[in-house]
């Protein structure tokens, strides 16, 4: 058993699959929703928040996964490998998650760590990704405990602000064990 059944045993059935052209609506709905709700976003018509609900343009240069529990879509995240336009921090030989999101109503349910849990699995399985990279918030000590609790480890050399914002992000990565 994986880590990631491991973990999705624990928190009852939870399917993460990729997602298909039917579930580019809701996954751009639970993006806003979960930064709105948590706190990133103050305006539901910021830029960015235009740029994350167009997914059937990302799904077409990326791979877009979801987690459904009970047949609802909760959780969501887009994979990409460097070199792709979508991606921001990745790179050579490393897999960017890009946009993980949870369900503010099911958030601190262990869907997040499903989600990262399976783009690590995902990794590995492409031979030529060594790691797996992500970008956060500075102040986002949630997530930022996640991801150290899987044994990412931030790269402060990679933090970078975000253009014409005021916006820290600090990047994180995960070598892969060979």
């Amino acid at each position: 058993m994986s880590e990631v059944d491991d973990c999705i045993a624990a928190k009852g059935q939870l399917l993460i699959e990729l997602a298909s052209a039917a579930d580019y609506e809701r996954i751009g709905d639970l993006t806003v929703e979960a930064y709105l709700q948590a706190g990133h976003f103050d305006d539901p018509q910021h830029e960015y928040l235009h740029f994350v609900r167009q997914v059937a343009q990302r799904g077409a240069h990326c791979d877009i996964f979801v987690a459904r529990k009970d047949g609802q879509i909760i959780a969501s995240m887009t994979l990409i490998q460097a070199g792709n336009e979508y991606a921001d921090v990745a790179l050579e030989g490393e897999l960017e998650i890009r946009m993980l999101s949870v369900d503010p109503t099911v958030q601190r349910a262990g869907a997040g760590r499903a989600m990262v849990l399976a783009a690590i699995e995902h990794a590995r399985q492409l031979p030529e990704v060594h790691a797996v990279s992500l970008t956060t918030g500075g102040h986002w000590s949630a997530a930022r405990r996640l991801y150290e609790s899987l044994g990412f480890t931030h790269r402060p050399e990679r933090d970078w602000v975000v253009p014409d914002t005021d916006i820290r992000l600090v990047v994180y990565a995960l070598v892969l064990e060979s």
